[in-house]
């Protein structure tokens, strides 16, 4: 508006040179013209800016703290901006009200979709109405928002199959279908964050496999924390993982008891798990699940000690949810493969559901390295 009302102001002055220019130099008018004329420059370059910025699509972030968040920001980011969109990318740091403010100035800025991971997916509500009131489409990533009418949308991984993955592995690797009769498995298990509504599918997936080998007594609880609110990780914290497992080995394994497996709902809190068990156990190694694939992981699969980690491949997700964007932004239905599974307390919520695939030491090389995903310098492999 400024260099609109300073343009105006130029032309007015022109005009008026005009009127009495028998009266002004040439000199005058001219270095008035050169001024109009940059203005004028000036102004287009804006309007430009402008129309180029339109299509805004607002990403919203969790946090840079875990590896998956900032390669799911950039491959998406990338993938909307070659798409032709203009992409506003925020990491909240693990912080609601960051989280809040900044999708605030987004819908201010005038997004036209929004793509949000949550932090807690409870505490969006507010500024959620706010979306609806503008009519500002919402794909919830990867993590459902709960009890919000103006969620559209939900792009994930099929959440549940990768408990249920994590559940096969241990079944398998302990050969629990062939337990002779009278044996037992000591199994504990560790969590994500109680506000992350996938801890729900990953756990309860997982669950269904080791169910009937807990009921049947062939896998056991030292410890006795078998609740998934019990068994949760704040902030899906490696610290926080680490020391909640430090307190179970010192108190029922330190006197030579044998921990068989370990069910870890992600690479974070399998991190946690590692670190524990590398300073205050001398048993047999168990066997130890994870979920992200996370650069920090992969020398503990290529080592031994983490058998297997859940690889979500985030550029697959990163260019569905393009697919979903780029449809509602052209008035068209977006791809969904769900309308079943995911409700947020308001309705089913339309998904689309991408194949999470089982990693270890035997196939690591095809799924991490020959995708592209990480180079062998990186993961030391």
């Amino acid at each position: 508006m400024k260099k609109l009302f300073a343009l105006l102001l130029a032309l007015i002055m022109v005009v008026g040179l005009i009127a009495c220019g028998a009266e002004k130099p040439v000199e005058e008018v001219e270095e008035v013209v050169e001024e109009v004329e940059e203005t004028v420059e000036e102004v287009v370059e804006e309007v430009e800016e402008t129309v180029e910025g339109g299509n805004l699509v607002g990403v919203a972030m969790p946090t840079k703290d875990l590896q998956r968040w900032i390669q799911d920001g950039e491959n998406m980011k990338a993938q909307l901006e070659a798409a032709g969109y203009t992409v506003d990318l925020q990491y909240a740091a693990n912080d609601i009200a960051t989280q809040v403010s900044q999708i605030e100035n987004m819908i201010a800025n005038g997004c036209e979709v929004l793509v949000i991971a949550s932090i807690d997916g409870e505490a969006l509500g507010s500024v959620l109405d706010q979306a609806k009131a503008a009519e500002i489409p919402v794909i919830a990533y990867d993590r459902l928002i709960m009890g919000s009418d103006a969620v559209s949308y939900y792009a994930t991984f099929d959440n549940w199959n990768v408990g249920v993955k994590q559940g096969e592995y241990i079944v398998e690797a302990l050969d629990l279908a062939n337990a002779p009769e009278g044996t037992t498995y000591n199994i504990e298990y560790i969590t994500g964050d109680p506000g992350d509504n996938n801890i729900n599918f990953f756990f309860d997936g997982a669950i269904s496999v080791l169910q009937p080998y807990v009921d049947a007594g062939v896998l056991v609880t030292p410890s006795g924390q078998t609740e998934k609110a019990v068994v949760a990780t704040p902030g899906w914290a490696t610290d926080a993982a680490q020391a909640r497992f430090e307190s179970i080995l010192a108190s029922y394994y330190a006197d030579g008891t044998q921990l068989d497996a370990v069910l870890a709902s992600n690479d974070s809190t399998a991190l946690g798990v590692a670190n524990a068990l590398a300073s205050s156990y001398t048993g047999e190694y168990p066997v130890l699940t994870g979920q992200d694939c996370d650069i920090a992981n992969v020398p503990n699969l290529l080592a031994g000690t983490q058998a297997m980690s859940v690889f979500k491949d985030t550029r697959t997700l990163a260019a569905k949810v393009v697919e979903m964007v780029d449809a509602l932004m052209q008035g068209a239905e977006p791809p969904i493969n769900d309308t079943e599974t995911y409700d947020n307390g308001t309705g089913i919520i339309p998904s689309f559901l991408c194949e999470p695939v089982s990693c270890d030491i035997n196939n690591y090389v095809e799924i991490l390295i020959d995708s592209g995903y990480y180079t062998a310098d990186q993961i030391g492999g």
